[in-house]
């Protein structure tokens, strides 16, 4: 209550500035947080009707309180969804290996070049198809499955900013009969 009051004050009474000052705080906070250590949570499982497709998920938090919410399983279910839905390859950019960007860039940059695209807008092409490519390999850089306008991480830092605890997805497997 007293953050809202502080937040329409500091917005002189703007309802909308507000809310953005209250929506930064919240993503701060959610930054603070993240350096704090998640060793509780729950391993959340999706199976897809037809049992043909199912997922497993570990999703970490700080506290065994928290892990029991319902905001925390709902985190875990649209996460386990999204995986099912998009078949990401890693968490997070950082988990791609040197081989397979080098790869993916070679691929980018030879298509460029037999599309006849000058030498001096190539880098700027393969930059781009490769911001592409992570939006579909990398989970927390997805467009979010329920809303395209939000990407995975924003949900996991809403949901920071929600629960008050770090947050971490730490693992998750995909199976499908016949792969």
């Amino acid at each position: 209550m007293m953050d809202c009051k502080r937040a329409l004050e500091t917005a002189e009474g703007d309802l909308e500035k507000a809310v953005t000052i209250l929506r930064q705080q919240g993503i701060a906070q959610a930054s603070q947080k993240s350096q704090r250590t998640a060793k509780e949570g729950i391993i959340f499982s999706y199976i897809h009707p037809g049992d043909r497709l199912g997922v497993m998920v570990e999703v970490n938090c700080e506290t065994d309180f928290v892990a029991r919410t319902e905001d925390f399983r709902q985190l875990a279910k649209d996460l386990a969804m999204q995986i099912a839905a998009t078949n990401p390859l890693v968490i997070n950019r950082s988990e791609l290996g040197p081989e397979l960007i080098e790869k993916e860039q070679g691929i980018y940059h030879a298509q460029a070049l037999n599309e006849g695209k000058p030498e001096k807008v190539l880098d700027r092409i393969v930059s781009g198809k490769m911001e592409k490519y992570y939006q579909e390999a990398v989970l927390l850089e997805q467009p979010f499955i329920k809303d395209q306008e939000r990407i995975v991480q924003d949900l996991v830092t809403q949901a920071i900013a929600k629960l008050g605890e770090n947050i971490v997805v730490r693992r998750f497997v995909r199976f499908r009969v016949g792969e």
